[in-house]
């Protein structure tokens, strides 16, 4: 079994070599020129990262804006619902006092007629 992995990295390592050699030999340009030529690919390529990255930002920025907005709007819903609530409920203590305070109740709780 380690034989069978050392003649694959064997392999591995030959065709590295021969793929190699077959760039140099039928390279389209000095290397002078391709250095430049990749630096050129990075420079531009830095530059597009950098694009990408501002626009994530501001996208990201304007999204979170819009949730605080959107926050802000419920939690404006919620206080008033709640009020509201409140309003109902001590209309409805009130309501309930002056029933339980009518004289036309009489001491057994029997309304009278």
């Amino acid at each position: 079994m380690a034989e069978n992995n050392f003649a694959k990295v064997g392999y591995l390592v030959g065709a590295l070599g021969v793929g190699s050699l077959i760039g140099i030999l039928f390279a389209p340009n000095s290397g002078d020129e391709t250095r430049e030529y990749l630096a050129n690919k990075a420079k531009i390529g830095r530059g597009y990262a950098k694009k990408q990255a501002r626009d994530i930002k501001d996208r990201a920025e304007e999204l979170v804006e819009r949730g605080k907005e959107v926050v802000a709007a419920k939690k404006k819903q919620i206080a008033t619902a709640v009020n509201f609530g409140r309003e109902v409920y001590s209309y409805e203590r009130q309501m309930a006092r002056k029933v339980d305070r009518s004289p036309l109740q009489s001491s057994a709780g029997h309304y009278e007629t």
